[in-house]
């Protein structure tokens, strides 16, 4: 699994989604295509923002440790297919060259700091692959060649959100809940949320009956965390509003 991947594999997932990105962009019918599971975005658009993204990552990595990050590159985008898939590639190689230089333990800035994921190379690294990998899928939707996600990064990627985006030390202004996410290949996690934040925590024999539960693949539960899936397509169980006060929540730090 890739959380326990060396560095140099999860760059190689970087390279080989940015591959699989670029050939579902090149198979689609034109940029200007919606993509459906970003709909107020084009084809375009999906382009523009992951190789902005793999370009604005590549700078805060090289800038290593900071308080704020640099600000995102203003330059014109392509509009023409080829030029594109060819700024996005450039995007992409900026990025992994900025990683491969860097190594995985520098320290930088990132928006997750105050959580589970580490503040450094490898927490963007680690990041990065599945950035790419939802925008992947993303792009492959519009192109109608979806492929299937391996479990052991659909894994990784669950765990990766949870450590990363849902994880804060910023009150949890409800009720306090947990959740319990099962993945149908045998791994499960627990997000607690209280006056202390969100936070994944351990799941033992002891752990009490979550207030909410969803069960699918690990594909699924990706998918889902990251908006791609609703709950309709998950097995739930229990208050189903905790779920729905998770996916509104912008904590203040």
């Amino acid at each position: 699994m890739t959380d326990s991947l060396q560095y140099s594999a999860l760059l190689q997932l970087i390279d080989e989604q940015s591959a699989a990105f670029r050939s579902a962009v090149a198979a689609a019918p034109s940029l200007d295509t919606p993509v459906p599971s970003c709909p107020e975005w084009t084809l375009f658009d999906l382009v523009q923002h992951l190789g902005t993204g793999q370009r604005w990552w590549a700078a805060i990595v090289a800038a290593g440790p900071a308080q704020a990050p640099p600000a995102k590159d203003a330059a014109e985008v392509p509009d023409e297919p080829e030029a594109l898939l060819a700024w996005y590639a450039e995007s992409n190689e900026l990025l992994l060259s900025a990683l491969r230089e860097a190594g995985p333990e520098r320290e930088c800035w990132t928006w997750w700091s105050a959580g589970v994921s580490p503040a450094n190379t490898r927490g963007v690294a680690r990041r990065r692959v599945h950035e790419t990998l939802v925008h992947t899928y993303d792009a492959q939707l519009t192109a109608g060649t979806v492929q299937p996600i391996p479990a052991d990064l659909a894994i990784d990627g669950v765990a990766e959100f949870l450590d990363t985006c849902n994880s804060t030390p910023a009150p949890w202004p409800h009720q306090a809940a947990t959740i319990h996410y099962h993945a149908t290949e045998g791994r499960s996690w627990l997000l607690t949320l209280n006056a202390t934040g969100a936070w994944p925590a351990p799941l033992t024999d002891h752990t009490a009956p979550p207030s909410a539960s969803a069960t699918g693949t690990a594909e699924q539960l990706l998918l889902f965390v990251w908006g791609r899936l609703t709950l309709n397509d998950l097995k739930t169980q229990g208050n189903q509003q905790v779920f729905e006060q998770l996916i509104a929540w912008e904590p203040e730090e």
